[in-house]
């Protein structure tokens, strides 16, 4: 008898069946414009398909090139791109999996020079204002939806997926806010919905009954302006009458303020939205949005809020998710932590996709873990990030590794990160860890501090110093005042802190002390606090979900200053896709975030600064110190045995989990 019978029970969808509730959600890697990247997505999507995984989505592809994201995204237009897309799905298709294509129309979204929308409006996250669709543009984008659908078909993909949501092409169509026209295609509920029925009708004419036609229903617009829950289903109701095989839920378009998907929301937050199409509904519904472990999946579908789960990121994290979670070893998956650092931050930012607990992610050809030709003995000096991700491979590829850290457990700064409310998730991968650590028999020494000299009489082959990083000293006069605390005192030994703070640095540390100073209560965990706290109404009345509502953010127990040196907007460095979150929130708490501050002593009446030519004091009971961090390399000196050195001690630049993990990853695969 499974822990997980729902999840991994079979979907029967008529012509054909799904072996059990899971979909791999779509993203765009960067793969699909890469050298060699569709060799590469087929062993991408292969290792997900052999982990288990009932039906993947691909990343999106345009109708045509102005429907694309940019310019330079690939299309599906000619028969070598159907050979291109036949290496994935005939590799998805020999490891056991199912796979569809997403055809994505990004419309007013689309970073082109002509992008093209229901109306000449242009988006708030885009530089270039869309040209209103014509008749005779409109006309031929249905046409060009049909072609690349039908394509993907002669590719072999087992169906398409419809982007209708995120407030891409077919959902500006449907809100007043971004559909002002007054012809078919416009005014009334009736005449905007009608190109995305118009769109599954015409595809699923043309490719005929024996395939998958996913439609990503906007069930959630949270944007002013957006579409009401009648509207909503009316649509759906429409899509499915007009051939749809699955109704996929979409939540919030890109430019809404509220997030979605980043580590601070609860975990399947959203599911109650599907649960309330799912019940006027008559084709299978997936949920989606922050459900990462099968545990989750398994209450999601139980409880009867949809029956599939759609999971992205958690398969870039550890493409067995289904695979452990089938075999009762959940305990050893690689869990999604929500960060969006490696995947979403690098997409947004031109780079490839990968993982920040899983670097291998969209590098399956080329960072291979594979057993090591000459088997060392080697000491690892610090249980960090990048200590963890070295000991792992290391022992994975049959060398013999000894793990030493002075602490009482493993985890480094994620011990600190995992007690900021909304980073909880942190506690999943030192689960991980150390369920990897125990199943390669490393040796796990703890509370034990090294020093050269005992390294040096170690009996092991290499030492990997992976020390991590002692808090920057700051000169300034007062510094050794008693109102001065250092981050570590705060988060780590748990120091009393007055009701009056000041920050010194806003980087992610300055961040994360504000955030955990200025919370209380479990908002963080808590759906029904986190909608309010965020201005969404959990009975569907609000058009958009949101209109009309104020957020309703928690009390903050202390009057906080974040506090930079910089004149650059606070915040400036935090990750691209979650950073205005963070900020928002805090900002909605109170925290006063001051830039161009020059600090001039510390003393009784407080902090004293000058900003702009003025000296301000800072009437506080405490000030906070963040101001970055040095390498921890203290073992350097009289260590002669060969080392080198990764992580924090190597570069301090931040506290960098990303970069620790992949070059742990990347070191221990090497050697």
């Amino acid at each position: 008898m499974t822990a997980y019978p729902h999840l991994l029970a079979p979907l029967d969808l008529g012509f054909t069946q799904l072996k059990n509730r899971s979909l791999m959600g779509s993203m765009h890697t960067g793969l699909e414009e890469a050298e060699n990247g569709f060799e590469r997505m087929a062993a991408y999507f292969a290792e997900r398909a052999r982990g288990g995984v009932a039906l993947i989505v691909t990343g999106g592809f345009g109708p045509n090139r102005r429907a694309s994201p940019h310019e330079h995204t690939r299309q599906l237009e000619t028969d070598a791109d159907c050979a291109d897309h036949k290496l994935i799905t005939d590799a998805v298709h020999e490891a056991d999996g199912k796979i569809c294509l997403q055809i994505l129309h990004t419309g007013r979204y689309a970073f082109n020079n002509n992008p093209i929308a229901p109306s000449a409006i242009p988006s708030p996250i885009n530089p270039f204002k869309p040209s209103a669709a014509t008749a005779e543009d409109i006309a031929r984008e249905i046409d060009d939806f049909v072609r690349v659908a039908k394509m993907a078909q002669q590719a072999g993909y087992d169906g398409v997926e419809i982007m209708g949501s995120e407030g891409y092409f077919l959902n500006q169509f449907l809100a007043a806010r971004t559909n002002q026209r007054d012809d078919e295609w416009g005014g009334s509920y009736e005449n905007r919905m009608r190109l995305p029925v118009e769109v599954v009708r015409r595809v699923r004419e043309a490719v005929g009954p024996n395939f998958i036609i996913i439609y990503r229903l906007s069930m959630l617009d949270l944007v002013e302006g957006g579409s009401t829950f009648d509207e909503i289903l009316t649509l759906g109701k429409a899509v499915e009458q007009a051939g749809a095989t699955l109704i996929n839920t979409g939540i919030g378009w890109h430019e809404a303020r509220i997030p979605t998907i980043i580590t601070k929301v609860p975990r399947a937050a959203f599911t109650w939205v599907t649960a309330k199409f799912r019940e006027h509904l008559n084709v299978p519904v997936i949920t989606s949005n922050r459900i990462n472990t099968p545990e989750v999946a398994e209450q999601v579908l139980a409880r009867g809020d949809a029956d599939m789960v759609s999971m992205a990121r958690p398969f870039l994290a550890d493409p067995d998710f289904i695979a452990k979670a089938a075999a009762d070893k959940a305990d050893e998956i690689n869990t999604c932590i929500g960060c969006n650092q490696a995947c979403l931050d690098h997409i947004f930012s031109g780079q490839l996709t990968s993982c920040l607990v899983n670097p291998r992610a969209c590098r399956e050809t080329e960072l291979t873990i594979t057993p090591a030709n000459e088997l060392k003995k080697i000491a690892v000096v610090g249980a960090g990030p990048a200590g963890l991700a070295f000991a792992v491979t290391a022992a994975q590829r049959g060398h013999a590794v000894s793990l030493f850290d002075a602490a009482g457990d493993i985890g480094g700064q994620f011990n600190i990160a995992k007690r900021i409310p909304g980073k909880e998730e942190f506690n999943e991968t030192l689960r991980y860890y150390r369920r990897q650590l125990q199943l390669l028999n490393v040796d796990v020494q703890l509370n034990r501090p090294m020093t050269a000299a005992e390294l040096n009489a170690l009996d092991v082959d290499e030492v990997i110093l992976a020390t991590g990083v002692t808090p920057r000293e700051v000169d300034i006069p007062g510094i050794d005042h008693p109102k001065v605390l250092g981050y570590l005192d705060v988060l780590s030994r748990q120091a009393e802190v007055g009701k009056r703070v000041a920050i010194i640095g806003a980087g992610g540390i300055g961040f994360d002390v504000a955030e955990f100073l200025s919370h209380q209560g479990d908002a963080s965990l808590n759906i029904a606090s986190f909608m309010r706290e965020w201005g969404v109404d959990m009975k569907l009345q609000a058009r958009g979900g949101v209109e009309g509502l104020a957020p309703q953010p928690p009390a903050s127990p202390r009057e906080i200053f974040l506090l930079q040196r910089k004149s650059s907007k606070v915040g400036n460095g935090l990750g691209k896709t979650s950073g205005w979150a963070h900020r928002l929130g805090l900002e909605r708490r109170g925290v006063s975030m001051l830039s161009g501050c020059e600090y001039l002593a510390v003393n009784d009446q407080g902090l004293h600064i000058r900003r702009d030519g003025d000296v301000e004091i800072l009437d506080v009971d405490n000030v906070i110190i963040c101001a970055g961090q040095e390498p921890a390399r203290h073992l350097l000196e009289g260590l002669t045995k060969p080392y080198q050195l990764i992580g924090g001690a190597d570069v301090a630049a931040e506290l960098d989990a990303k970069r620790a993990i992949d070059q742990g990853t990347r070191l221990a695969a090497s050697l």
